[in-house]
């Protein structure tokens, strides 16, 4: 596991940069942009989404995880499936245990949960509800994005997540705690639960459960850790989103580290594009004089690139265009 040199200091009350978004305003589109703009992170309220459904799955997820290990690697495999402190396949390495499946429009028959579940069938309704219900909240905050922008159509970057072949992921991370992090025997140094990575789709969709550890870096290099709200949903901009923008929204770099005491567990809706969808700035974006950033690539050549390095690889560096 990585070790942090040193402690990273929790916030105080009350004084979290994160910005706060009400979705059920529609004025809130500026405010998304804004956020979009300075942090690529936001945090958003009144979202629609049933808090029963919230915690019927992650109920499950908790069922799941708690099953003795050697029944969880029933289901181990890549891309899909159980993993165990290997994040990839190229070194990276976390204290974490996850769950990884497909979140396309047809998947709701995954048959990777399962029967080792006491009521798998529980599981798969509650997956389907959320991920549908996350997916209606993602396409409304990337149509009010759209809208904040002045770009027409409105459903400009939603159906690039709502295609009926999206290649969108769900991903369930289970941090335990970590007796690593001890004062005594550890200086009461960090552990890293997930190394510091961007999200390469459009844009991702996270909750978690009341404990903390998520912290987002910001361009002069400060880490902010985010409190714990488990009402709530956090949006990370993407590579994507960064390029179809031009470099005006920024893809955020983000980690978690683990906990001495508490378990942590998160769910994040991974919002992609087809595979075959070609990614470019948005021509309506560009001023007259304004050159593109990036090369235009697809979805799969993207994703294939990015899932082939590591965590904390600037993945978008092989798509930048030369500047001479």
């Amino acid at each position: 596991m990585a070790v942090l040199s040193k402690p990273v200091s929790e916030p105080k009350p009350g004084s979290s940069p994160i910005p706060v978004i009400d979705i059920s305003d529609p004025e809130s589109k500026h405010a998304l942009v804004k956020a979009c703009e300075d942090f690529g992170f936001f945090k958003v309220i009144n979202h629609g989404v049933p808090s029963e459904l919230v915690s019927v799955l992650e109920y499950e997820a908790v069922e799941f995880f708690s099953l003795p290990k050697s029944e969880k690697t029933q289901v181990a495999g890549y891309p899909f499936g159980y993993g165990n402190s290997k994040i990839g396949r190229n070194g990276d390495v976390g204290w974490v245990e996850y769950l990884l499946m497909n979140a396309t429009l047809d998947s709701a028959s995954n048959s990777l949960i399962p029967s080792l579940l006491k009521n798998p069938q529980t599981f798969r309704n509650a997956l389907e509800e959320y991920t549908i219900s996350v997916r209606k909240m993602t396409c409304e905050v990337l149509e009010m994005i759209t809208d904040g922008l002045g770009i027409k159509p409105r459903n400009t970057l939603s159906k690039l997540v709502s295609d009926q072949n999206t290649d969108s992921i769900f991903r369930l991370n289970h941090y335990p705690p970590c007796p690593l992090i001890n004062k005594k025997t550890n200086g009461g140094k960090n552990v890293i639960g997930f190394g510091e990575h961007t999200d390469p789709q459009i844009i991702s969709v996270l909750r978690s459960n009341n404990t903390c550890g998520l912290q987002i870096n910001l361009t002069d290099g400060c880490w902010i850790s985010v409190p714990a709200d488990h009402s709530s949903f956090f949006f990370n901009v993407g590579d994507s989103l960064q390029v179809l923008t031009n470099g005006r929204f920024k893809s955020v770099k983000h980690r978690v580290l683990a906990n001495s005491r508490k378990s942590r567990v998160s769910m994040i809706y991974f919002a992609g594009p087809s595979l075959t969808q070609r990614i470019a700035p948005l021509t309506c974006l560009l001023d007259n004089e304004e050159e593109s950033l990036y090369q235009e690539f697809t979805w799969s050549e993207y994703k294939n690139s990015a899932y082939n390095s590591r965590l904390s690889d600037n993945r978008l560096q092989h798509f930048e265009r030369k500047t001479i």
